[in-house]
């Protein structure tokens, strides 16, 4: 009973964080102009703009269904502290530093998921349950 109600618990903290990543790729596409305006005035090459927007949406989808949820969690977290360095650093006022710490609350959440994987309600599970690949599935309980 215990397991599947963590396995819920996971599930549910995968689709909330993977909201965020989704939510800001498509808003990138709706203000494409805006977005590469805003990432060339900090000296980032919009350019780059349809890998991030790539990242966000694919990587969102990925940690939502929990495939291959390590490594997509991985890819996030320092996506996402690379652009806390490049966009929100050093703070401008106060409201900054609270968006720069949540920004790193959600980091800490995907080091979570790269490193105890997608649970049992993934994709990940059903894929890798029976190939008995290492790093793929939940870590066995202690």
């Amino acid at each position: 009973m215990q397991s599947n109600f963590n396995d819920v618990l996971t599930a549910l903290g995968r689709v909330l964080l993977a909201i965020i990543f989704i939510y800001a790729g498509a808003s990138k596409i709706g203000s494409y102009a805006q977005t590469a305006g805003f990432m060339a005035s900090h000296g980032i090459s919009g350019v780059l703009l349809p890998a991030v927007i790539a990242l966000e949406l694919v990587g969102g989808f990925a940690l939502a269904f929990g495939l291959l949820t390590r490594l997509v969690a991985a890819a996030l977290a320092l996506y996402s502290l690379a652009a806390i360095a490049i966009f929100l650093l050093p703070p401008a006022n106060h409201m900054g530093v609270i968006l720069a710490l949540a920004e790193l609350a959600f980091v800490g959440g995907l080091c979570d998921f790269a490193a105890r994987g997608g649970g049992g309600l993934s994709v990940d599970r059903l894929l890798f349950k029976a190939s008995g690949q290492p790093g793929l599935t939940r870590p066995a309980q202690s």
